[in-house]
C-alpha cells in the first residue's frame, strides 16, 4: 500500500514542511527545515492533470479529447492551476 505524502496539518490546515531526509542505504540523517517542492503540495486531481498534460504532449486539444470536455473548460483548468502554482511559489 502506498502511503500519501501529507501536506496539510490535520490539526490547523497548515502547510507542512519536512524536518528530516533519511537513507536506507547508508543511513545517513539529514536534518533541517525543508520547503516541500511545489508540485508535491498540489492535491491528487491538480498532479494528475499535470502527468496526464505532460503525457499528451502538452496538448490541451488531446486533453480535451481524453478528459471528455470542451478545449476552454481545459484551457481554464490549466490557467487555475498555473494561477495556484504561482501562488504556491511566492508562498515559500
Amino acid at each position: 500500500m502506498n502511503k500519501k505524502l501529507p501536506i496539510i496539518c490535520p490539526s490547523c490546515s497548515s502547510g507542512l514542511k519536512v524536518k528530516s531526509l533519511h537513507c536506507d542505504s547508508c543511513e545517513t540523517t539529514i536534518t533541517g527545515q525543508f520547503n516541500l517542492p511545489v508540485l508535491l503540495r498540489l492535491e491528487k486531481t491538480e498532479l494528475d492533470f499535470v502527468l496526464d498534460f505532460i503525457r499528451c504532449s502538452g496538448s490541451l486539444k488531446i486533453m480535451a479529447s481524453k478528459l471528455n470536455l470542451s478545449y476552454p473548460t481545459v484551457r481554464n483548468m490549466l490557467d487555475d492551476l498555473i494561477y495556484k502554482i504561482d501562488k504556491l511559489e511566492q508562498d515559500v
